[in-house]
């Protein structure tokens, strides 16, 4: 066994047995969506994951820095997420931190130190974070954090009293709340030895007048029972469906991380598409085939003659992910929904996509309850010498590492078709084994539309990236010249105009009063910049470049 001093990290899901009560199928897959960012950022800040029970996570840290901030992003990026369903639906984490004397085995830690962790952690707010003075001491003049102090707090099996600080989390609007103060914990005073036997004597009593009110009741419950008629719910009629859609490829994957921090130009709603009645209808309409989203040409082949000349009841469920499942020619509208619902839920949690299926056709109506996915103009994606160059993972813009290594093991080793779209607010999709080029791309697009709420980017297609990927400087984002503040309104349309049809590389600088410099159809990213800046200086002073390519960009860190 080894010994040594950790920053020891202790995360829980308030109110999970409601949850799971409540649904449960829909609080596991919510879970495991929710640890996948979790992790990530956990692996992100250096921290390893010693140790997990249902809905719990320790983690070590090698400095209370860096598991105050993991710790920050986790629960920012989660507030996102949670805005997109009911208060009572909210999954929510606590987490405790303290800095203790643990001992490993077996890759495992045990000690005070983990235990006062997962005490600070059932201290702390919903949503919130709750530290050790030992840790406030480490991280209050090296983190832009503000605390409150709670005093001492008597923490189960823990002998003395753990001095605790809350976190203060930031609001919506970037202000930031002021913790709860806890009264610090006392002890009650012991009652004089006289009074026990009175005591005692008292609750034997109370004790006895309970249980003979709770017989009696009982017997009168018996009674009446045995008086009333028996009923027991007919058994729901078996259903058979006569096709199903095809299953979509087996390595169509989708997988749409949060950034710990959006981009500043960041607009977009980053949070998971909530789960639907069945019953709603924002894209109301007559089934077609051709707008189906998400799926592929084999399945949409399927509805175009299984599905539309069927007859009877019959109901089409699909996913972000492009699962999809159907059922045919059933005994009622209810038993056609449910058959679709669940053959497609079983096909999505056999890839373990994190996307919950839902209805998009009974009969011949569409009742899917969410708008087309956004999508920007067609073509999707072109090639072009100058700037399309092999796709490497490490380059992959506005990505975390533990997302670039997923994309090297996954999109990069997979065989064509296969294509990658991106967000503007980091998050992406990625479709495999798709029949064409043009099926990935658009399949891709509509999943990652329908995850940011706004048109996504074809950025890699087979082994390529097919858009200038900038290295001079640090992606922030994307770049929309017609509503960019730094570029004078009177020359944002002139800017997008020469900016559409453009080949080769391309930049823009802007100056202090907001002239744009453009350089244009470069052979290099370097040639592109220099010719923007050179242009910039004609009009203005003290020109930097805002653009290369698509992206926004910013000096690197």
């Amino acid at each position: 066994m080894k010994r040594k001093i950790a920053a020891i990290f202790a995360a829980d899901i308030a109110g999970y047995s409601r949850l799971v009560a409540e649904d449960e199928e829909e609080t596991l897959r919510r879970l495991a969506s929710y640890r996948e960012v979790i992790d990530d950022f956990i692996a992100k800040a250096g921290g390893r994951i010693f140790n997990t029970a249902g809905d719990a996570v320790l983690a070590e840290f090698p400095s209370a820095v860096d598991a105050v901030r993991c710790a920050i992003d986790i629960q920012e990026s989660l507030r996102t997420r949670n805005m997109a369903y009911p208060p009572s639906r909210q999954m929510s984490f606590r987490i405790g931190i303290t800095i203790g004397d643990v001992v490993e085995r077996n890759g495992d830690l045990l000690g005070d130190g983990v235990n006062i962790a997962a005490r600070l952690e059932g201290i702390a707010e919903v949503g919130g974070i709750c530290v050790s003075r030992a840790v406030h001491e480490q991280v209050a003049n090296k983190l832009s954090v503000q605390f409150a102090d709670i005093g001492a707090q008597e923490v189960k099996n823990i002998p003395t009293p753990v001095h605790a600080y809350m976190v203060a989390m930031r609001r919506e609007d970037g202000s930031y709340a002021t913790p709860n103060l806890k009264k610090a914990a006392s002890k009650v005073a012991e009652a004089p030895v006289w009074m026990w036997p009175l005591v005692v004597a008292i609750v034997s009593i109370v004790a006895i007048g309970v249980t003979g009110f709770l017989f009696n009741t009982k017997l009168k419950q018996t009674a009446t029972a045995a008086l009333s008629p028996i009923t027991t719910p007919s058994a729901a009629p078996s259903a058979t469906p006569s096709a199903a859609a095809p299953e979509p490829t087996p390595t169509q994957l989708a997988k749409a991380p949060m950034p710990p921090m959006a981009p500043p130009n960041a607009g977009v709603a980053m949070a998971p598409m909530p789960a639907p009645s069945p019953s709603a209808s924002s894209m109301p309409g007559t089934f077609a085939v051709d707008s189906v989203p998400f799926v592929n040409e084999r399945v949409r082949a399927f509805m175009a003659s299984d599905y539309a000349t069927s007859g009877d009841y019959k109901a089409f469920a699909l996913n972000v992910a492009g699962f999809t499942g159907s059922a045919l020619n059933q005994a009622s509208e209810e038993a056609a929904r449910n058959m679709a619902l669940e053959q497609c839920q079983k096909r999505a949690d056999a890839a373990q996509s994190p996307r919950r299926c839902e209805l998009y056709a009974v009969g011949n109506s569409i009742v899917y309850a969410h708008d087309k996915p956004p999508m920007p103009p067609s073509p999707y994606f072109r090639h072009d010498a100058m700037t399309e160059r092999p796709f490497a993972s490490k380059d992959f813009p506005m990505a975390r590492d533990a997302q670039k290594v997923r994309l090297e093991n996954i999109y990069a080793q997979a065989a064509k078709s296969r294509a990658v779209a991106l967000g503007p607010g980091g998050q992406y999709f990625f479709v495999l084994g798709a029949s064409s080029a043009e099926e990935s791309a658009r399949r891709a697009l509509e999943s990652c539309g329908a995850i940011a709420g706004v048109a996504c980017m074809v950025v890699a297609v087979d082994d390529n990236f097919v858009v200038p990927i900038p290295t001079l400087l640090r992606i922030t984002g994307f770049f929309h010249a017609a509503n960019t503040a730094s570029i004078l309104p009177a020359n944002r349309d002139e800017v997008v105009r020469k900016l559409a049809d453009a080949m080769g590389w391309t930049a823009v600088a802007v100056g202090t009063a907001g002239h744009p410099g453009l350089g244009l159809k470069a052979a290099d990213e370097q040639t592109a910049v220099n010719g923007a800046l050179a242009d910039c200086a004609k009009r203005d002073r003290d020109c930097h470049v805002i653009a290369i390519g698509p992206f926004t960009v910013g000096p690197t860190n």
